[in-house]
């Protein structure tokens, strides 16, 4: 049998092994642009629920909530997603650190 390739003795990256550590795999580290809620032009349509990739939105009681920092990658679905009310965004996206 012939020696491993240098590239198939690597571990696994950006893999979860075991069941049950999403918990662990913090993203928000890393991420350039974090969107900022404004709850007065949100119309609890829970689409920035629904569509992050991350579960970074926190709803309570059928309401929409904070953005949870630490799994958002700050990728922009919730802002793109989002309807607003009467024309103006609940969800914008804005520069990491302002």
């Amino acid at each position: 049998m012939s020696e491993k390739k240098l590239w198939e003795k690597l571990n696994a990256g950006s893999v979860i092994l075991e069941a049950g550590n999403a918990v662990k795999f913090k993203t928000g580290s890393w991420r350039a642009f974090r969107p900022r809620w404004i709850e007065e032009n949100c119309i609890q349509c829970l689409f920035c629920w629904m569509y992050c990739p991350d579960m970074s939105v926190k709803v309570k009681d059928g309401k929409r909530g904070e953005f949870n920092y630490d799994y958002c990658k700050g990728c922009g679905i919730c802002a793109l997603e989002c309807p607003g009310k009467k024309g103006k965004k609940a969800i914008v996206m804005e520069e990491e650190g302002k």
